[in-house]
């Protein structure tokens, strides 16, 4: 048995914007060399990354104290619709809309990074596929860190999926209107 000292709310909102001031002090020394709207966009894009994975991987109520290794789960919720109460301790409504909504600004940011190019829209597919292989592995995370009181749950994959297709699908659409943005703003540096 194991202490895991740190959870909650306040945790997770400090940690975010932590590494939101650390990512934006990144950003602003990419953009020297990449421009400010590109550098922007894969800021937004890895700050979202940071922010999933606070919120999934902080315990939600608070430091959890002591969890039971021998109490815990040896396997993942296949059941579809998973353990998943109906609320939420941050928004109201249920576990598993949030799931999906919190992978839409990822999905769309991780299609947009890429307006810098050409035929940058064909990485969509692997956009979606790389958000899809992040939650697995979170999920992953979840299960075999059962001291951080969270659990594996097929169901949060299909929703954070799904959610990442939506962001996907937004992204496609304004890309024509960030690929222009992000050739003037390579223009004005020259």
């Amino acid at each position: 048995m194991a202490v895991f000292p740190v959870g909650g709310v306040g945790v997770m909102l400090l940690l975010i914007a932590a590494a939101g001031v650390v990512i934006a002090l990144g950003a602003a020394l990419v953009a020297r060399w990449s421009g400010r709207a590109w550098a922007l966009v894969a800021g937004l894009l890895l700050w979202s990354l940071v922010v999933i994975a606070v919120i999934t991987l902080i315990p939600a109520n608070g430091a959890p104290g002591v969890v039971s290794a021998e109490g815990r789960l040896t396997g993942c919720s296949w059941d579809i619709g998973g353990p998943a109460p109906d609320g939420f301790w941050i928004l109201p409504g249920g576990q598993r809309l949030l799931n999906a909504v919190v992978f839409v600004p990822s999905g769309a940011l991780a299609v947009l990074v890429t307006a810098r190019w050409r035929r940058g829209w064909l990485a969509a597919p692997l956009a979606l596929a790389g958000l899809a292989a992040y939650s697995a592995l979170i999920e992953l995370t979840q299960l075999v860190a059962a001291r951080i009181d969270r659990a594996c749950d097929v169901t949060d994959v299909i929703d954070n999926v799904s959610g990442a297709a939506v962001g996907v699908v937004l992204g496609l659409l304004l890309w024509p209107a960030a690929r222009r943005l992000l050739r003037e703003g390579q223009a004005a540096r020259l």
